[in-house]
């Protein structure tokens, strides 16, 4: 294959290149040819006409030597294709000598095997020049059409399939002028119907198909004979057969009902109506496809001779019929169809055995789902449920009337109510809650009809009617209560009615299983009741023997159903049950021995059958309570369980003794024992080990075993082997129906032969199968179990036994048993390879390999794979290589010696399955071994089965050998693609062509990424595959379709470049609407792999293949796709299926497209969905609102009710299409979300929009709320959910958008209305729980959200909120619940939840508008009613329910931290349960509060707040249980009566608990809300003196609240959680801070006047200064603050930095590496931690502060060392202030004075101020921020003591520090240094006369030469001033006697700053301020030295005169503006209390 690649180039020419071909080999010819065809066929139609032309002649002659040389089946199809593309793309005048051609070679008379495939060819050419051409050749029309049908008579099988084939062509090239061969054609196509072979009648069905298009005869004068034709074709047919069939029938009979073009008038003058189609229908459904002598003959005999595939075929008919007539006939005609089914199924002939009945109430059944639920819209199938009642009303009358007069008619009756009940149910179960008003109708009777039947003498209808009463219970959960209520009382009044007493017990037990399904629940009382009810049946099942067996049955059947509602309400009742179940057995084997010798035939029957629901409740209560069987339980079952097991070998006895009359009690008792022993521990029953086992060998080779291999086998297959044996009936469309053509004799399963399955969980109707088929199949089961519990010895004697049993059996009862052995064994092995226990030496292996190679060689398919998969089992459980090394050689010598092609097709499955479970195979060799024995076997065309088996063995060889494989894969592909072109597509050979296609996509899987790859040998292999796929694609076969599009999808998963999606795409679109259910399967899974790359493409390509389709191929799917394109379609497709895989298939496909294109095709989605959303045939949300009830509300909600939109391009979509349309608009706006902020701004988006063609969100916010609403207001429960979440999140994503056209509002205001009209449905008294709990969390978000403004607005949802919080306390113990008691604890918790949510939201807004109130006082022109009115008249709404929502919020709270107690402090929770929950429901109710409990909690600490845990004399909350005595003290009239002081600490507890018993583990990153909400309640906790009191007096509390915060502080990464853990941390320390001046002052004043040394020591460190780590609160908070500074200033660490952090060594390097600027958000963590290091000291007495000092100021100055260099950290902002003011705190503290510790502070501090100074000699560098360095030295000036700053050389370092800054050349360094300055020189006088002494004459120097540098700027201006401040603040606190000296230096300083008139008008503006400001000060200090001020004018002349000229020029200015001015412009009546420049 190397070299192929480059020969197949050669191929894509118009003309074959002939001496390139010639040069290859036989297969690689045909394989050349192949590709020059397909190369063809897509060049013809885009090559110029007149090159064509040119080489028309020899490219005919090309072509017809290809169809000379014997082509294969996919080559003769393109060759046709191709030689019709050529005469039409050509000149199609010479087509007739091709036709010509081909007709000779039709006509040939030679037979030879090898001529086949060129007639083949020929026949096929012929119909595709007709099919391409058309009226062009209809001159030679008859006569072509003359050949085929004369050829037909003598052809074989495949020609008489490529006739018909080809003929079906003809008539759709000609069209209506092929009239005049119309009858010809219809003659040969009769027989062909019939034919032997179903390829042949699939071909014959498709040609009437399309002859009917054009021949009217065949839906008129010949419909009967048509119909009559049709059902001999059903007989023994296939599925594809059956499928073509019904569609040629259906659409035979829609066409006679509704002509599509006008016909001869009928005999009578009128035309054909449905009850005339319908009686031809059902005489084929009676009679089948027999004449009329033969009907007549069969009738008078009694017999009925119609198969079950005639009656299956009819039934698919029946619902092609009713599609091709449409929805709208249906919902017109469906009284008259509905009668006539129901009187079909009620036929004597149709139900003559219970099998045949079974199989007619499936047909009609499923004709009327498969016609309702498919065609009908939801208000259609609400009419046809109507009508369905109105069909159960006659039968049921009819009954009772029969009943009375015991008429067989009654019997008849049972069969139209069974399918009229079974449909009812179906229609509700898919309507859901929509259907609500149907249900509560009472002119229809619904459930009135529905009980009434459970009357019914016959169980079928009674068993129907409770299933239909369950499907109600699961459409509507509030009907489920209620129902089971009126059904247990009207079986408690009816007791003594036997059906009653049946079917009102399966009427409950189905309510039951309904409860599964759900949510809601019920009731937990309903269990007791159930319990109760089964007691007393069974307690009196004894006293009439009448209806003994019935009470008995009842009541196991109610214990059995029981048991589905699950430990939480079997566990209560446990030990009652185990107590019936004792008394069901006798009390020991021995006295089960004495009842043999009692009783008589009817006591035995009775006490079978109750055993056996005895044993049948055990089982449900093993399967479904498993966790309750402790130890203790298993021995109390120990008894009841022997006796079981035991009389099983008494049964023989009985049935000996009294007959068949019990035989059947005694089958149905085996499998009840059967079945629950496989379930049990196999050392529960080791007693009866041996009994047990001898019984199940005699029953698998017994006599009468009762063997259906259909339903037996395939579950024990690999599922991969199934395709080998044609096992496709369960994934079909038509399952329902074609599953009984697989149960045989036995006949389908229906729901009579085991009540106990209705209350299983299932979705449909369940179908147990006979007891006796049960049976087989739990012997088969418990066989599997048994064998791993014996010995080995055991183990080889019972497979000796087996063996010998079926060497000694003959004909089919060896098969039969052979059957059942192998399954049986291959459990057992099964079991014990995966448990690894082994199997034993070679006396067990070699009879268990005997037994499997036995089954190997057997001619039944199913068998020989169910052997294969038990040999792969044994070589699992031997677990020996060698073992399997010798099972491998032996079955390649089984192969190499068998000649027959059965043994060898089972021994070759063998060979390749052997290490299936053992890791696949690893030896090259063996692997080697394989192939070579496999490649021949599957080339041998002699045996087609052969060759599947083999092909597929090579399948499973490359699925285990792997990589191993890839030299293989060459050769293997390469026998793929010869078996492909090869092999004809026959029926026969389907199978072959699945296998072909398993192996290529294994060999795709093999290859994997390496597909990539472009070289030659890669290239080559991707060909191979490509080419291998187009043949299968190319397959009119269906499955072989979808396994083609599986190939190409494994190819696009490694390859995807190399895949062409314009061709791929179209090809998916035309299956999508196949009628095979695998197809649409395929492609929507291929479509779901192509969306996640390239969804942009593939819709693209979808519609561009609509755009291409011709107009007669048009879908309604194709419609769909040219309107809404491929997504559209697909939506479409969804409300259709009902396959569970195919729907999750198109949701994911449908998700995949949004994720890729919403945001881009943004109004596309949205309309789509809002298409979707309102395609309802009703109007159902108008319906959910009364005008009436809210008569004063002045919005126009009804521009929202949703109206039915006929003119959208979807029309009756169900529920669950628009549930996913809805969450599809969530998955928009979060997609949105993520995508750009212009979605959610309104503002921004206008502006884009203008300048590009972009669309936004917010633009389509009025289609948002429309969808919401539509959705909030919906019949449908799931819809309403959905449609309130989507309100939801359009509320918290455009709360906070703006209005741009109207300031100050939001763009949701306008929307209010409309929110609350959406909302009003769910506060409803009928409104279900989780609809409730969703509408208040919608509540809560509108309000808090702040779009609301005005009072009303707030006030009609405040109203909502009020309502439910009265029906959350009303008493809820009149009215009967309909749900779960923890639904009330859910809709309880979300009000609850909701109430706290708005409460938050009002305490913040109402603290906010106090911050601005003082601003709005000065009036800010916020009117009455505006955003701060609302804010605070929300809180007044709040408050008026305050008191009693505080009670309920402690409640629950309580609750809250009761269930969050673990496991081993489970008996402390009350007996009763909590105030929201009982103790039945804890586990439902939980989840409930850890969803609601944090807000809850944020709320009670802030009423707390509010309350300042003062209790006020409130009255009781109306809870909705009774609070409990512990419940906070919450009322005064409880036994034990609590101080104020007790429920205040309870309280501080439970909230505290709670938080920290979260914030020790929060569980997720989602939990982050909560984790907000403790904290924030923790700090309005702290924020109240009283627990502040109780915090700080506890010091261990405040420890391990450290220790939480500390560990929170690390693992979460938020800014606002950290921000917060910080204030928290401050407040705790600020607590502690207080307890200790406290205990301080209080010692002070008790001891009054004594010394302060005698006063005991407060704070920790106490008097040693220890801190204990883990015990103290300083250190706990230490190592917090460490943490955080660390985390974001690495450098401050030693051995991180490499040196002390305040030390310029290495800093370089540390702030390069180590850390990054800081930001706003770093800043306020190093400053909050910095606050807190400051009040630590405080906190410690005077020992201990000296220990944790150093630690304080080395951090505190390390920062400030860090703010000085400015590495890093930006200047300036909070940073600097809050370490310069931690700084002072520190300084400040009293603790630094105090005499035992001053000495060690004095020093601490004077270090600290060396490392400040010596941060700022940096030698040559310029410090970053000189301020802050300049500002922390003059905070230690200011406020240490004399002593630290006295110290020298400390104050000639600052002195000098000082100096540097006044001489700095920045003016603003210069500004500050002279305020410090200032402040210095005011400070006491400790330090102030040397500073005056050394900086005076540097502030005297710098001023002085202000006059010769005058002021250019306002930042020197500044400087001057402040210069000249600081001058006069020296002269202020020089001693009185050196003043007057002073103040001579500082007036000639201002006079020199004064200016003469010229060079004041010439002056720049800061000079002219200068003069200005210094003339007012000398005007200010004149006066107060005024001697001082004489002397120095005295002494110097010219500063008077500069003086006097001064102010005599200011003088004269204010004169000059003190005359009047023209008026100015007003000034605002509105001042700007803050300058903000």
């Amino acid at each position: 294959m190397a070299g192929g690649g480059f020969r197949m180039e050669h191929a894509h020419t118009l003309l074959l290149n002939e001496e390139a071909c010639g040069q290859l080999g036989e297969h690689q010819r045909a394989e050349f040819v192949y590709e020059w065809l397909r190369f063809l066929k897509k060049l013809l139609p885009t090559t110029d006409r007149a090159d064509v032309k040119q080489k028309q002649k020899r490219l005919v002659e090309q072509l017809l030597a290809v169809l000379t040389g014997s082509p294969g089946p996919p080559a003769r199809r393109l060759l046709a294709q191709c030689l019709a593309l050529v005469y039409r793309y050509g000149d199609s005048l010479s087509a007739s000598l091709a036709l010509d051609r081909c007709s000779d070679i039709i006509r040939s008379k030679d037979d030879s095997p090898s001529a086949l495939p060129t007639r083949l060819a020929a026949i096929t050419c012929v119909g595709a020049l007709y099919e391409q051409l058309g009226r062009l050749l209809i001159s030679s029309f008859k006569d072509s059409v003359g050949t085929l049908l004369k050829a037909i008579k003598s052809a074989e099988s495949q020609g008489r399939h490529e006739i018909m084939l080809s003929v079906e062509r003809i008539l759709r090239g000609l069209g209506v002028s092929a009239v005049p061969c119309h009858r010809d054609i219809y003659k040969a196509a009769r027989a062909c119907l019939t034919d032997r072979s179903m390829a042949v009648r699939c071909a014959a069905a498709k040609c009437l198909l399309e002859l009917q298009r054009e021949a009217v005869f065949l839906w008129s004068s010949e419909l009967e004979g048509v119909t009559t034709l049709c059902f001999r074709a059903f007989e023994g047919s296939c599925y594809d057969v059956r499928v073509a069939v019904s569609k040629l029938l259906g659409t035979l009979l829609a066409a006679a009902l509704q002509p599509k073009q006008p016909v001869a008038p009928r005999p009578g003058g009128r035309r054909m109506c449905v009850e005339e189609v319908m009686e031809l229908l059902s005489g084929g459904f009676l009679r089948g496809g027999a004449g009329f002598l033969r009907a007549s003959g069969d009738m008078l005999k009694g017999g009925s001779s119609v198969s079950r595939d005639i009656r299956v075929g009819i039934t698919q008919a029946c619902v092609v019929f009713v599609s091709a007539l449409g929805s709208a006939w249906l919902e017109l005609n469906f009284p008259s169809l509905l009668a006539l089914l129901l009187q079909l199924v009620s036929h004597p002939r149709a139900t003559q055995s219970p099998a045949d009945a079974a199989c007619t109430r499936r047909c009609v059944s499923f004709a009327l789902r498969a016609t309702l639920g498919t065609l009908l819209g939801e208000k259609a199938q609400v009419a046809a449920a109507k009508e369905l009642c109105r069909a159960i009303g006659p039968q049921k009358k009819a009954a009772e009337a029969c009943a009375a007069e015991v008429n067989p008619e009654v019997y008849l009756n049972q069969h139209i109510l069974v399918c009229a009940l079974l449909e009812l149910g179906s229609l509700l179960q898919g309507l859901g809650s929509t259907a609500t008003p149907l249900v509560q109708d009472s002119s229809i009777g619904l459930l009135d009809s529905v009980i009434s039947v459970l009357l019914h003498p016959s169980a079928s209808a009674r068993l129907a009617a409770a299933w239909c009463l369950r499907c109600v219970a699961v459409a509507m959960p509030a009907q489920a209560a209620v129902l089971l209520d009126r059904c247990v009382e009207r079986l408690t009044a009816l007791k003594s009615c036997p059906e009653a007493v049946a079917g009102y017990s399966a009427a409950v037990a189905a309510l039951l299983g309904a409860v599964q399904q759900c949510p809601l629940g019920i009731p937990h009382s309903k269990g007791k009741m159930v319990l109760e009810l089964a007691e007393d049946l069974l307690r009196s099942a004894a006293q009439n023997s009448r209806i003994s067996m019935q009470r008995a049955q009842g009541g196991w059947l109610l214990l059995a159903a029981l048991n589905t509602l699950g430990p939480a309400v079997v566990g209560d009742l446990l030990g009652r049950q185990l107590l019936l179940l004792r008394c069901a057995f006798p009390p020991s084997v021995r006295e089960l021995e004495s009842e043999l010798r009692r009783g008589d035939c009817f006591t035995w029957q009775v006490t079978l059958e109750g055993r056996a629901g005895a044993l049948n409740a055990l089982k449900s209560l093993v399967s479904c309570c498993g966790e309750l069987l402790t130890d203790e339980v298993w021995t109390r079952l120990q008894t009841p369980l022997s006796c079981a097991v035991a009389l099983l070998n008494h049964l023989p006895t009985v049935v000996k003794s009294y007959g068949n009359q019990v035989k059947n009690a005694t089958t149905l008792y085996r499998l009840r024992v059967y079945e629950v022993l496989v379930l049990l521990p196999p050392e529960t029953y080791t007693e009866g080990l041996g009994s047990l086992l001898r019984q199940l060998v005699c029953d698998l080779t017994g006599e009468n075993p009762s063997c259906c291999e259909l339903l037996l086998l395939p579950p024990l297959c690999h599922p991969t082997d199934l395709t080998l044996t044609g096992s496709t009936a369960h994934d079909t469309d038509q399952r329902y129906i074609e599953e009984q053509l697989q149960s045989g004799s036995l006949g389908i399963g229906t729901l009579e032969y085991d009540p106990f399955t209705i209350f299983q969980t299932s979705q449909d109707v369940p179908a147990p199968v006979p007891a006796t088929t049960a049976l087989t199949n739990a012997t088969i089961q418990l066989f599997g179990v048994i064998f791993p519990q014996l010995a080995t010895p055991h183990r080889a004697q019972t497979l000796e036994q087996l063996g010998e049993a079926l060497r000694q059996l003959k004909g089919a009862r060896q098969l039969t048993a052979q059957i059942l052995v192998t399954s049986a064994l291959c459990c057992a092995l099964k079991a014990l390879g995966i448990g690894r226990a082994g199997l034993g030496g070679e006396e067990v292996c070699k009879p268990a390999r005997s037994l499997l190679w036995g089954a190997l060689e057997s001619p039944n398919g199913l068998l020989r794979c169910v052997a294969a998969e038990g040999s792969a089992r044994l070589v699992q459980a031997v677990n020996d290589p060698a073992f399997t090394a010798s099972m491998t050689m032996a079955s390649v010598d089984k192969l190499k010696a068998a000649r027959d092609a059965v043994s060898r097709a089972g021994h070759a499955l063998c060979l390749a399955a052997l290490q299936r479970y053992t890791g696949g195979i690893s030896s090259s060799q063996q692997l080697g071994t394989s192939v070579g024995v496999l490649f021949p076997l599957a080339q041998d065309t002699s045996s087609p089965e052969l060759q599947t088996w083999s092909v597929h063995a090579l399948a499973v060889l490359v699925d285990l050998s792997g990589p191993l494989y890839r030299v293989h894969v060459e050769p293997s592909l390469s026998l793929v693609l010869r078996l492909l072109l090869s092999s004809p597509y026959t029926h026969t050979h389907t199978e072959l062509h699945l296998s072909l296609a398993l192996c290529l996509h294994q060999l795709i899987t093999t290859v994997g990424p390496d597909l990539q790859e472009e070289s030659e040998g890669v290239c080559s292999l991707r060909r191979v595959c490509l080419t291998a796929c187009t043949l299968l694609q190319d397959s009119q076969e269906c499955l072989l379709q979808a396994q083609a599009i599986s190939c190409l999808q494994q190819l696009h998963l490694f390859a995807p470049k190399h895949l062409n999606l314009a061709q791929l795409v179209p090809s998916l679109c035309v299956n999508m609407c196949s009628s095979y259910l695998w197809l649409r399967r395929a492609v929507v899974a291929c479509l779901r792999q192509l969306a996640q790359r390239e969804a942009l493409e593939v819709c693209e390509h979808a519609v561009t293949l609509v755009k291409e389709l011709p107009r007669r191929d048009n879908t309604q799917l194709d419609v769909t796709i040219k309107e809404v394109g491929l997504e559209g379609a697909l939506f479409c497709l969804l409300d259709r299926e009902w396959d569970p895989r195919l729907c999750q298939d198109i949701r994911e496909t449908l998700g995949h497209m949004l994720s890729s294109a919403a945001t881009g095709k943004l109004a596309h989605w949205l309309k789509l969905c809002k298409d979707v959303l309102l395609a309802s045939a009703d109007s159902t949300a108008a319906g959910t609102l009364d005008p009436q009830q809210d008569d004063d509300r002045d919005d126009d909600s009804s521009v929202f009710y949703a109206r039915a939109e006929s003119n959208g391009p979807f029309s009756s979509l169900r529920w669950a299409t628009r549930v996913f349309a809805v969450e599809c608009v969530c998955r928009v706006v979060a997609l949105c979300e993520s995508a750009d902020p212009a979605h959610f701004d309104m503002a921004l988006a206008q502006e884009r929009r203008l300048q590009e063609s972009t669309d936004f969100l917010v633009l389509h916010l009025a289609d948002l709320i429309r969808m919401a609403f539509v959705a909030a207001t919906d019949h449908s429960q799931q819809l309403r959910l959905a449609g309130l979440q989507t309100l939801l999140l359009v509320i918290r994503k455009f709360a906070s958008v703006p209005e741009p056209e109207f300031p100050g509002h939001g763009i949701l205001e306008q929307y209010q209305a409309n929110v609350g009209a959406a909302l009003r449905p769910a506060f409803t008294a009928d409104a279900p729980p989780d609809v409730t709990a969703k509408a208040c969390q919608v509540c809560s978000a509108w309000i808090s959200s702040g779009v609301v403004s005005e009072l009303k607005d707030v006030r009609r949802v405040h109203e909502l909120l009020v309502s439910s919080l009265q029906r959350v306390q009303g008493d809820r113990e009149v009215p009967s619940l309909l749900y779960n008691e923890g639904t009330a604890a859910m809709e309880t918790l979300a009000v609850l939840k909701a109430w706290a949510e708005v409460y938050i939201v009002a305490v913040q807004t109402a603290s906010r508008s106090d911050a601005t109130e003082p601003d709005a006082d000065e009036g800010d022109g916020v009117g009455p009613g505006g955003p701060l009115a609302a804010d605070a008249n929300l809180l007044r709404f709040v408050q008026t329910d305050l008191p009693t929502l505080s009670r309920l919020w402690l409640a629950a709270l309580q609750d809250h931290a009761l269930l969050t107690l673990p496991s081993q402090y489970a008996q402390q929770l009350p007996a009763s349960g909590g105030t929201f929950y009982t103790a039945e429901t804890l586990e439902q109710a939980r989840p409930h509060y850890c969803g609601s409990w944090a807000p809850i909690l944020h709320a009670s600490a802030l009423w707390l707040n509010s309350t300042g845990f003062i209790l006020m004399d409130e009255g009781p909350a109306n809870l909705s249980r009774p609070v409990t005595p512990t419940s906070m003290g919450q009322s005064a009239s409880l036994s034990s009566v609590k101080s104020p002081e007790d429920i205040n600490t309870e309280r501080l507890h439970l909230i505290l608990g709670i938080s920290v018993e979260f914030l020790c583990s929060p569980h997720s990153q989602d939990q982050m809300e909560n984790i907000t909400s403790c904290l924030q309640a923790l700090q309005a906790l702290l924020d109240v003196p009283w627990p502040r009191a109780k915090v700080g007096n506890d010091q261990a509390l405040s420890v391990e609240l450290l220790t939480v915060l500390h560990r929170l502080m690390v693992t979460r990464e938020s800014v606002e959680v950290q921000l917060a853990v910080l204030q928290l941390v401050r407040q705790v320390v600020c607590a502690a801070q207080e307890h200790v001046r406290e205990k301080r002052h209080s010692a002070e004043v008790d001891d009054g006047a004594a010394e302060k040394e005698t006063l005991p020591e407060f704070g920790e460190g106490r008097d040693t200064g220890g801190l204990v780590p883990g015990h103290s609160l300083v250190f706990g908070a230490l190592e917090l603050c460490l943490c955080v500074l660390l985390r974001k200033l690495p450098q401050l660490s030693p051995r991180l930095a490499g040196g002390s952090p305040t030390s310029g060594q290495g800093q370089q390097g540390v702030h390069a590496g180590l850390s990054a600027p800081l930001d706003a958000s770093d800043c306020r963590l190093v400053a909050a931690a910095l606050a807190i290091l400051s009040d630590l000291p405080s906190i410690c007495s005077p020992e201990g502060s000296v220990c944790v000092l150093p630690t304080v100021l080395y951090l505190l100055v390390g920062v400030l060392c860090e703010l000085v260099r400015g590495v890093g950290v930006p200047a300036g902002g909070p940073l600097v202030s809050g370490a310069l003011q931690a700084l002072r705190s520190v300084l400040s503290t009293p603790l630094s004075r105090g005499e035992k510790s001053r000495e060690a502070w004095s020093h601490l501090l004077r270090c600290a101020l060396q490392t400040l100074l010596d941060c700022g000699d940096t030698g040559k560098e310029a410090l970053a921020d000189e301020v802050t360095l300049l500002t922390g030295l003059t905070i230690f000036l200011l406020w240490a003591s004399p002593e630290v700053t006295s110290a020298e050389p400390l104050q000639t370092r600052l002195i000098q520090r000082f100096k540097t800054n006044l001489q700095a050349k920045d003016p603003m360094v210069q500004r500050r240094s002279f305020q410090l300055l200032t402040s210095v020189f005011q400070s006491p006088a400790g330090a102030s006369g040397s500073f005056m002494q050394a900086l005076g004459a540097a502030v005297v120097g710098y001023l002085r030469e202000v006059e010769n540098r005058r002021p250019q700027t306002q930042e020197e201006l500044q400087a001057v001033q402040e210069g000249a401040k600081a001058l006069e603040a020296l002269v202020q606190a020089a001693e009185e006697t050196h003043r007057p000296q002073l103040v001579s230096v500082l007036l000639p300083v201002l006079i020199s700053f004064l200016l003469d008139e010229n060079a004041l008008a010439s002056a720049a503006g800061p000079s002219r301020s200068l003069h200005a400001w210094a003339l007012q000060e000398l005007m200010r200090l004149g006066p107060q030295q005024p001697s001082v001020l004489r002397d120095l004018m005295a002494a110097a002349p010219a500063m008077k005169a500069r003086l006097e000229a001064a102010i005599k020029g200011n003088q004269e200015r204010s004169s000059t503006k003190s005359t009047p001015q023209p008026p100015s412009k007003s000034s605002p009546s509105i001042q700007l209390k803050t300058n903000f420049l």
